[in-house]
C-alpha cells in the first residue's frame, strides 16, 4: 500500500476533520502518501484530487464541519459513473480510499470495491447514530450535547411563560437524537419513529403535568416522526396551553467535537489505515463496548436496528 485517498461524504458531522486528521497523519507515518479529495465522491467523480501533507492537517482536530467539503451525488448510484470516478483513483496508482460518512457514503465505498477493486475502508460519520456495527457515529455525542444545551435554555422560557414546547432534532429515520436527549435533559416527552406514540398519549401527559401544578412541557420531536407542525396543530386541539415549535435544525451539525468524538475519530482513522495496510478491505470500522471493531461494509445497513424499547419506557417514566 503506497497511496491512499480520504473523502468526508453526505452530511457533514463533528469529529470528521479530526478523523481525517488520523488518517493522514498515521498513513504518513508509515511512508503511505496522502490524498483527499473534495466534496466526496463528486469530487471523486470530477477529479477534485489533491496530495496531502501533514501540514494540511495541522491544527483541525478541534474544528467542526470538513476540510475536504462534502456534497451529495444521487447518480453515483449509476455503475458507469462509479466506474468513471473509480479511474481518477487508479490512474494516481491510489489503491486504497476511506470513505468518513454514514450509510449512503457506505454503500457507494462498497460498490467501488466489489466493482473495482478499490480497497474501501468506511468510517462511522454521522449526527444520526443510524449505523450498525458501532455503538456510536462520529459526531453523535456532539450533537447530543448541542440538544442538550438547547433543551435548557428552551426550559428556562418555557417555565416563564408556562409554556409546551415541542424541540424537533435530526436524526432522520433514527431516533437516537431525540430519545437520549429527552432521557439526559429531562424532557417531558419524545416522539420517535421506531416506536409509535399518538398525540392523545401526549396530551394526557402535559395535562397530567399540569394537575400536578408542573408549570411547563418539553416534547422531544425526531424529525422521521411525523411533521412537528402538524403534531402541533393537533395537540393544540387536546390541551389548553400555550405551545410552541422549535425547529433546531442545521445548528446540531456545527461546532467544535466533544473530548469523546475527537477520541472516537482518532482511534477509528488509525484502525482504517491499519486495516489497509494489512491488505483488508471492504470493511467499516467502529466502537462497540468501548473495543474498536470491524465489519463488513454491509453490515452498517444490512444489521441496523439499535433503539431500545426499553430506554423508551424510560423516557416515558422520568415524564411525569
Amino acid at each position: 500500500m503506497k497511496k491512499i485517498a480520504v473523502l468526508t461524504s453526505g452530511g457533514d458531522s463533528q469529529g470528521m476533520n479530526t478523523a481525517v486528521r488520523a488518517v493522514a497523519k498515521a498513513a504518513i507515518s508509515k511512508g503511505i502518501e496522502v490524498y483527499g479529495i473534495k466534496r466526496g465522491y463528486k469530487g471523486m467523480l470530477e477529479d477534485q484530487i489533491f496530495h496531502m501533507s501533514s501540514l494540511d492537517v495541522s491544527g483541525i482536530a478541534d474544528q467542526g464541519g470538513t476540510i475536504l467539503l462534502s456534497a451529495r451525488l444521487p447518480e453515483f448510484k449509476n455503475p458507469e459513473i462509479r466506474a468513471k470516478a473509480a479511474e481518477n483513483l487508479k490512474k494516481r496508482g491510489i489503491e486504497g480510499l476511506v470513505v468518513i460518512g454514514g450509510d449512503g457514503s457506505f454503500h457507494g465505498a462498497h460498490h467501488l470495491y466489489e466493482e473495482h477493486g478499490i480497497k474501501t475502508i468506511g468510517i462511522p460519520g454521522t449526527i444520526d447514530n443510524d449505523i450498525a456495527g458501532t455503538d456510536y457515529t462520529i459526531g453523535y455525542d456532539t450533537a447530543l450535547n448541542i440538544i442538550l444545551d438547547a433543551i435548557s435554555k428552551l426550559k428556562d422560557t418555557a417555565i416563564s411563560h408556562e409554556r409546551t414546547y415541542l424541540v424537533e432534532v435530526m436524526g432522520r429515520n433514527c431516533g437516537d437524537l431525540a430519545l437520549y436527549s429527552a432521557i439526559a435533559g429531562g424532557a417531558s416527552g419524545v416522539m420517535i419513529p421506531e416506536i409509535k406514540s399518538s398525540i392523545e398519549d401526549i396530551a394526557e401527559v402535559i395535562k397530567k403535568r399540569r394537575s400536578q401544578g408542573k408549570l411547563y412541557d418539553i416534547i422531544v420531536v425526531a424529525e422521521g416522526a411525523g411533521n412537528v407542525l402538524e403534531i402541533e396543530k393537533e395537540l393544540s386541539k387536546k390541551v389548553d396551553t400555550s405551545i410552541r415549535v422549535t425547529i433546531l435544525g442545521h445548528t446540531q451539525r456545527g461546532g467544535s467535537p466533544t473530548a469523546s468524538d475527537r477520541i472516537l475519530a482518532t482511534k477509528l482513522g488509525i484502525k482504517a489505515v491499519e486495516l489497509l495496510i494489512e491488505g483488508k478491505a471492504g470493511l467499516m470500522v467502529g466502537m462497540q463496548s468501548g473495543k474498536v471493531t470491524t465489519h463488513t461494509l454491509s453490515y452498517a445497513w444490512e444489521n441496523y436496528n439499535k433503539t431500545s424499547e426499553e430506554d423508551y419506557k424510560i423516557a416515558n417514566m422520568l415524564s411525569l
